[in-house]
C-alpha cells in the first residue's frame, strides 16, 4: 500500500517515525515550507522534513494547492492513501479525491469534541480528566469528517499542555499504525459520522490568554497555567513587575484575590476568588525560569 504523509511539528514527525519503522510504504511527504526562525532569522526545516530526509524520502513543500501543478505532482505518486497529521493546511476536494482509499487524519481530541487548531491545550485549560486521539476520515470541513477509531486517554491533574501533547503523539502515532495496517488488510475501512450536537471548537490560542484572572477559583487558574505551557504561558504583575508562570499547585487558603498569602519553601501563595494556588516555577520578565523560593530568596518580597 502505497502511503503519501503529510504533516510539519513534531506530533506528526513521531506519527511519520512510527509508520517508518512499522515498515509501511512512504512513497512522498508533504509539509510546509521552511521558515525564518530564531535570531538570525535563517530558514529552518520541519522536524516532518527532517525524519524524511534521513529516512531517504522524497519531501514536497508546496505554498498551497490552488496550482495545478501541485495536485499533478499528488498524483504522480500514485497514493492508495494518504496520512494527514497536523499539516497546517486544509486540503481542497480535487487533492482529497487523488488516493484511492481516502485521506485520513490523526486529530489530537474525542472529536466532535474540540474541533480545531488548538485541541490538547483547550482539554486542560477546561479542566478535562479525559482526552485521547482520533482517526477519521477528512472532508472539506474542517475536523468534521467521519470517525474510524479513537485512542483515549487520562489527564494528569498536574500535566501541562506541552507534556500531554508528548503522550498524544505516541498515542496518535500507534493509532495511525492500527488504521493504516486496516486499511492494508480491510481495503476502504468503515466510519461513523460526528454527532452534530456534540461539536466543540479549539481556537488558536494567543498571548492576550496569558494574565492570570485570580477572582477565578485556584482550580481554573491552576488549569489556566497548566493549558498555556509551553506557549503562550500564563503571567501576572508582582510590585510593578511581570512574570511568567511555569507550574502551580492548588492549596489552601483565602484572600482577596491576588493577594499574597505567603512564600513557603515550595512556593509563593497567592489567593484566588475561591481557595488559592502556589506558584512554584516562574520567570522574571528578562530573566531565566527559576524556582520561585529561589528567585524570592535573591528578590524579597516588599513588606
Amino acid at each position: 500500500m502505497r502511503v503519501v504523509f503529510m504533516g510539519t511539528p513534531d506530533i506528526a514527525a513521531t506519527c511519520l517515525k512510527k509508520i517508518l519503522a512499522d515498515g509501511f510504504e512512504v512513497v512522498g511527504v508533504y509539509t510546509q515550507p521552511d521558515r525564518p526562525k530564531g535570531r538570525g532569522m535563517k530558514l529552518v526545516a520541519s522536524p516532518v522534513k527532517e525524519v524524511a530526509l534521513a529516512a531517504g524520502i522524497p519531501v514536497f513543500q508546496p505554498e498551497t494547492f490552488r496550482e495545478e501543478e501541485s495536485v499533478e505532482q499528488l498524483r504522480a505518486l500514485k497514493p492508495d492513501i494518504c496520512a494527514v497529521v497536523a499539516y497546517g493546511r486544509i486540503l481542497p476536494q480535487k487533492v482529497l479525491d487523488v488516493p484511492k482509499l481516502g485521506c485520513i487524519n490523526i486529530h489530537a481530541s474525542l472529536l466532535p469534541k474540540y474541533r480545531g487548531s488548538a485541541p490538547y491545550q483547550w482539554a486542560v485549560l477546561d479542566g478535562l480528566q479525559e482526552t485521547g486521539v482520533t482517526a477519521m476520515y477528512l472532508c472539506r470541513e474542517m475536523d468534521a469528517g467521519d470517525i474510524i477509531d479513537v485512542s483515549k486517554t487520562p489527564i494528569g491533574e498536574n500535566e501541562t499542555a506541552g507534556e500531554l501533547l508528548d503522550r498524544l503523539a505516541v498515542l496518535g502515532a500507534d493509532l495511525l499504525s492500527k488504521t493504516l495496517s486496516r486499511f492494508e488488510t480491510e481495503g476502504k475501512v468503515p466510519a461513523v459520522p460526528q454527532n452534530p450536537a456534540e461539536v466543540s471548537y479549539a481556537p488558536m490560542l494567543d498571548k492576550t490568554m496569558c494574565p492570570i484572572d485570580w477572582n477565578k477559583t485556584a482550580l481554573q487558574v491552576h488549569n489556566h497555567v497548566r493549558g498555556l505551557h509551553p506557549w503562550p504561558v500564563a503571567t501576572f504583575v508582582l510590585q510593578g513587575k511581570k512574570f511568567k508562570v511555569h507550574d502551580t499547585r492548588v492549596v489552601s487558603g483565602s484572600g482577596a484575590p491576588g493577594q499574597i498569602l505567603g512564600l513557603t519553601k515550595t512556593g509563593l501563595v497567592v489567593a484566588c476568588g475561591e481557595g488559592a494556588v502556589e506558584i512554584t516555577s516562574l520567570q522574571a520578565e528578562g530573566g531565566k525560569r527559576m524556582a520561585a523560593p529561589d528567585y524570592f530568596r535573591g528578590h524579597p518580597l516588599e513588606s
